[in-house]
């Protein structure tokens, strides 16, 4: 991996991990292995980096939702994967809370300039699942079901990370799926 990968890469860590705030220059550097004037060859400022984190996580998010479209043959099928990312990431939720969810939260609190860039995580998710309802035959309503599995991810990572349940998780995944077993009987 090239440098400015490793450094973007362990920044995403540890902004999650810590917050962005909470994260210094030397923080990233530090886990990098780099000398600061290295460091400062590839990012002038914590922002240059943060803007770096926010584009890799749009780019791995969409190659996410691209691998799910790919293995997942029907609408409901790609929409229950969805659902399971919190199931799947219970480790990190429970420590941590949602990358997304954390990271847009802090930067609305600091009024931070790319506070809008971040929250375009969540409108590719929304626009995403949006299309897979459209898809399933309720485009009258899909954005309105799109926003409702995205509060249920946010819902169940805020309680997740508050409670440390793993349980909790389990059953609002399980109850997620019955609820969208209901947009699926209907065709």
């Amino acid at each position: 991996m090239a440098t400015r990968e490793q450094i973007v890469a362990a920044a995403d860590r540890l902004f999650y991990q810590h917050g962005y705030e909470h994260t210094s220059f030397a923080d990233i550097a530090g886990a990098v292995g780099l000398s600061r004037g290295n460091f400062y060859y590839h990012f002038k400022s914590k922002d240059a980096i943060l803007e770096a984190v926010i584009d890799a996580r749009l780019a791995d998010t969409t190659r996410m939702l691209e691998q799910w479209e790919a293995e997942a043959p029907t609408p409901a099928g790609r929409i229950a994967r969805y659902i399971e990312i919190v199931l799947a990431n219970r480790t990190d939720i429970q420590d941590h809370g949602c990358p997304v969810g954390t990271l847009t939260t802090e930067l609305a609190k600091l009024e931070h300039a790319l506070h809008d860039r971040a929250g375009r995580l969540f409108t590719l998710f929304r626009t995403w699942l949006r299309e897979q309802f459209t898809q399933l035959g309720h485009a009258e309503q899909a954005d309105e079901l799109a926003m409702h599995v995205l509060a249920f991810s946010q819902g169940v990572a805020v309680l997740a990370n508050a409670f440390h349940d793993e349980e909790f998780i389990r059953r609002e995944v399980d109850r997620m799926h019955d609820w969208l077993r209901t947009y699926t009987s209907q065709r």
